[in-house]
């Protein structure tokens, strides 16, 4: 016989391995009912997490059979809401999260990894939109492999473009690929705000916006007047690089934009032909950074020639290669990402009552 209380306590003792807590204090175990001895509860993760079901069902399962249960009925799920936002402004319909993908300069691979970002939150289950905020010289097009132009069924709104599952929107869309974008800082930031705000964005649980580079105007003005629930800052650990990510964490900071943590791009190149790895860049960079501003390292990714390769070709890693190396580092910081988030205060705002004020 096993009671409701000793299942309680059992599940105590089981950590996510994803979270860091067990499933009790994360407040993921609910509906935990026991007949006899049989158990049958919810886990409800607050993160998508499609690889991750089965070997947690299977954790507590296991673990609650070997307590004298004899059968276990693990159902798990994941339940993504909306955060909350910069204070003053309001979360988009149809959009629960929106994530800034951010370097201080160019060149670090910002653009790769928001890519690589948006395709591993997609392959494990969420619903995912890509902003391609890089006016002067927009990437996601290519990298995602889409071509074509936006259509308007309304006449007021655009329809995003997909590919691999993911929703994207882009100026790259609508002009020449050789066409420069000769125009001041006010025209780039209302035609991002366009974008964004006239996207016909589809029940989105996860927007990723691909910053351009630098902290000038046209960051600021962004950082400030679109609601973002986090912010991921992209630097090599180059200390150049290092410099200038500085500069985006501490912008980020002063619009009171959280810092979901910081990727290491470039951090070690492993030689094809003989296996040596060599830190070209440098080594450690990220982490100091890290320890300097109280924030997380997500993780680190290699400059491996085929990260180039299949992003030029329209197949970012976790597309061309889902189960390498590489895919599973991109996929382990697209999990870590969420669960910070999850970690964050929800939006209530769609909750708060709306107060009518009657004379009589």
């Amino acid at each position: 016989m096993i009671s409701a209380e000793r299942v309680t306590e059992i599940l105590k003792g089981l950590v996510d391995p994803n979270t860091g807590k067990d499933f009790v204090t994360a407040r993921a175990a609910r509906n935990i009912k026991v007949e006899g001895d049989r158990v049958a509860l919810d886990i409800e993760l607050g993160y998508p997490a499609a690889s991750q079901i089965e070997p947690i069902r299977k954790q507590v399962t296991e673990a609650l059979l070997a307590a004298g249960a004899s059968r276990v009925d693990a159902n798990v799920t994941m339940k993504i809401v909306a955060h909350a936002v910069q204070r003053g402004l309001k979360v988009l319909p149809n959009v629960k999260n929106i994530v800034a993908v951010s370097s201080g300069k160019g060149g670090v691979g910002k653009s790769t990894v928001a890519a690589n970002l948006a395709l591993a939150l997609a392959a494990e289950g969420a619903r995912v939109g890509m902003l391609d905020a890089d006016i002067y010289g927009p990437s996601q097009p290519m990298m995602l492999g889409i071509d074509g132009k936006p259509e308007s069924l309304d006449g007021k709104t655009m329809e995003p473009l997909e590919n691999y599952g993911v929703q994207a929107m882009s100026i790259g869309f609508m002009v020449d690929v050789d066409q420069p974008m000769v125009w001041r800082g006010p025209m780039v930031t209302q035609a991002l705000q366009q974008l964004l705000a006239q996207t016909n964005w589809k029940d989105v649980d996860y927007l990723i916006v691909d910053m351009p580079p630098g902290t000038g105007d046209i960051q600021l003005t962004l950082a400030q007047q679109v609601p973002v629930t986090g912010a991921v800052i992209v630097t090599t650990p180059q200390d150049i690089a290092l410099i200038d990510a500085k500069k985006g964490l501490k912008m980020f900071e002063k619009v009171s934009v959280p810092i979901l943590g910081i990727v290491e791009n470039m951090a070690v190149h492993v030689c094809s032909k003989c296996g040596h790895a060599e830190h070209i860049f440098g080594e450690g960079g990220a982490r100091r950074m890290a320890e300097q501003y109280g924030v997380e390292v997500l993780g680190s990714l290699p400059l491996d020639i085929r990260i180039r390769e299949q992003t030029d070709a329209g197949r970012p890693t976790v597309i061309a290669e889902p189960d390498g190396e590489i895919a599973r580092a991109y996929k382990a910081i697209a999990r870590r990402v969420a669960v910070k988030i999850a970690e964050k205060a929800k939006d209530l705002s769609l909750k708060m009552p709306a107060i009518k004020v009657s004379h009589t």
